[in-house]
Parts: structure tokens; sequence; C-alpha cells
């Protein structure tokens, strides 16, 4: 899977250190893989979940790094293309403002 927008990974971990091993491992897991759809992709990441913004688009948020860290994607599977919209500590994503 293409992940797009890498750089905000690196961005996340100059500013989050203690994320660096967790948000790498799981950025190879990703470009490694294929899935065709969010069940295949459960299958690897079963805390994995959908949400919708307040556009009614669904999003994935994945929990990392014992759900320290969130990440929330847009998937396209037809393209194999994961596109990063937010990289959030816990406490941020609570506030939900990445939902606007």
């Amino acid at each position: 899977m293409r992940v797009i927008a890498k750089p905000a990974i690196d961005q996340f971990v100059r500013q989050h250190p203690n994320t660096k091993e967790s948000l790498y491992s799981w950025f190879k897991i990703l470009e490694k893989a294929q899935f065709s759809n969010f069940n295949e992709l459960r299958a690897t990441f079963p805390s994995v979940d959908v949400v919708k913004n307040k556009k009614g688009v669904n999003l994935t948020v994945f929990n990392i790094g014992g759900n320290n860290t969130r990440l929330i994607a847009a998937i396209h599977y037809d393209h194999s293309k994961l596109h990063i919209r937010h990289i959030l500590t816990h406490a941020d994503y609570d506030k939900e403002k990445w939902k606007n």
C-alpha cells in the first residue's frame, strides 16, 4: 500500500520522539501490505476503526503505540493508497478538532 504524506510521520516523531519505533513499524507494515478492504486491514490491525468526520467522510483511525498515538487516514483500497490526514496524541484526538 502506498502511504501518502510520510513527512507527517517524520514531523510527529520529531515532536514526540517516544513514538518513533511504533510509527515507523506501522509504516513498514503498511507499505509492504496490500489490503483490498477494511476486514483485511483489521486482520492485521485489530484495533483499527472507521469514523466519520463532520462532512460524513469515512476515515480510518489507527491506535498506535499502546493507544498513545492516533493516526487518522483516508484509505482508497481500489488504488492501494493511504493518505495520512492527522497524527495526534490520544489527548488531542479526544478533543475531536480533527473532525472539522
